[in-house]
């Protein structure tokens, strides 16, 4: 379990770290753009595959013992945080990597967005939260809740980061989306248009969730029941 515990803060660390502090300025500075990048792919891809494999050798020590409703709540959840990931990658979104808000665009936030303008995050939130829930032991704790606090924290840290740079535009899609998903909707800052996220994303959300599904006993050891 040490293993595990210290696979998990050296991946929050990394992440946050070089990510969201003084730190990636600087390395960029020094680097350039380009092999910082390249660096920061490396460390990753080697702190997600440390994880893995300390998760997979953890012994299982049982916290709580889920009951139907926890045990089912995946079923019930992850098609709302698939239709989060396949909308994050099919829709542009000012906060994602490489773009940036359209000050001349006569609606800042579209799609998905206008219901959380950090849908990748959320997405792998709710992916790490239910299944944190569903599990109830001490390793699933640390592996997926590792992804919860990256996913959550990351949120912040963009927003944080992109005030400071304040690129053009980026008040308007602030002040006109939420971080919390639906909280800009409910505040009447914004509306919910489905046919801006569209039947397609619909379709390829619902396979991937049921691709999950049906491949969770070969990725996982563990068949999803009903």
């Amino acid at each position: 379990m040490t293993d595990l515990l210290v696979a998990a803060l050296f991946f929050l660390g990394t992440h946050l770290g070089l990510a969201s502090t003084q730190l990636r300025a600087q390395l960029v500075a020094s680097l350039g753009e380009g092999p910082y990048r390249l660096l920061y792919s490396v460390i990753a891809v080697v702190a997600i595959a440390w994880l893995v494999h300390a998760w997979r050798a953890a012994p299982v020590q049982v916290l709580w013992t889920p009951g139907p409703g926890l045990r089912h709540l995946p079923l019930l959840v992850m098609p709302f945080a698939c239709l989060l990931l396949v909308c994050a990658l099919s829709q542009r979104n000012p906060t994602a990597l490489g773009q940036a808000p359209d000050p001349d665009a006569a609606e800042p936030a579209r799609g998905i967005v206008r219901v959380t303008r950090h849908p990748m995050m959320w997405g792998v939130a709710l992916w790490a939260i239910v299944h944190v829930l569903a599990n109830g032991d001490l390793a699933s704790l640390l592996f997926f809740g590792t992804f919860a606090v990256l996913a959550l924290a990351g949120t912040v840290a963009i927003d944080v980061r992109r005030t400071a740079a304040r690129p053009p535009g980026w008040g308007v899609f602030l002040q006109r989306t939420s971080n919390l998903p639906f909280l800009a909707i409910l505040e009447r800052r914004n509306r919910l248009v489905a046919s801006e996220i569209g039947l397609p994303r619909l379709v390829a959300a619902l396979a991937l969730y049921v691709a999950l599904v049906w491949l969770h006993p070969y990725l996982f050891g563990v068949a999803v029941t009903p």
